[in-house]
C-alpha cells in the first residue's frame, strides 16, 4: 500500500493590493509548498485543533488549527502547548518576578502559576494559527 501523500502545487501570488487594485498575473510566482513555508522542523512539528475560548484575545478560536514546533525552547510571551496535570492546554507562557505562568488570553480565565508545578511540561511553541474567516 502506498502511503506517500501527493500534494497539488498551489498557485502563489507574491502580493495582493489592499489599496488600488492591480493586475494579479504580474505578481505570479512559483507554486507555494505550504509544508516548506510553514514547517521549519518537520520531524518536530505537529498540528493540533483548538477546543475552547481561552485564547480568543490572541486570535485563536475554537476549531482553529495550530502548527506547533517541539524543537523550539519556549521564551517569555510565546504561545505554547503545555501539559498540566496530564491535560493539554494552549496558553501564553509568561515570566514575572522569577515566576512562570500559563496565561489565557480571555478575561474569563485566570493565569496558572507553574513555577514549581511538578506536572507541567511545555510540549512546543505555536508558530502558526490556521484560522477560517
Amino acid at each position: 500500500m502506498n502511503t506517500e501523500l501527493k500534494y497539488q502545487p498551489i498557485p502563489y501570488y507574491e502580493y495582493v493590493s489592499a489599496g488600488f487594485p492591480s493586475p494579479a498575473d504580474d505578481y505570479m510566482d512559483k507554486p507555494l509548498d505550504l509544508n516548506e513555508y510553514l514547517i521549519k522542523h518537520p520531524s518536530a512539528t505537529f498540528l493540533v485543533r483548538v477546543e475552547g475560548d481561552s485564547m480568543l484575545g490572541a486570535g485563536i478560536h475554537p476549531d482553529d488549527i495550530l502548527i506547533v514546533d517541539r524543537s523550539l525552547t519556549a521564551k517569555a510571551n510565546d504561545i505554547v502547548i503545555a501539559t498540566l496535570d496530564g491535560d493539554f492546554t494552549v496558553k501564553r507562557y509568561v515570566s514575572e518576578n522569577g515566576k512562570h505562568f500559563l496565561k489565557p488570553e480571555n478575561p474569563r480565565y485566570k493565569a496558572m502559576e507553574v513555577t514549581n508545578h511538578p506536572d507541567c511540561r511545555i510540549w512546543g511553541v505555536v508558530v502558526y494559527v490556521i484560522h477560517r474567516t
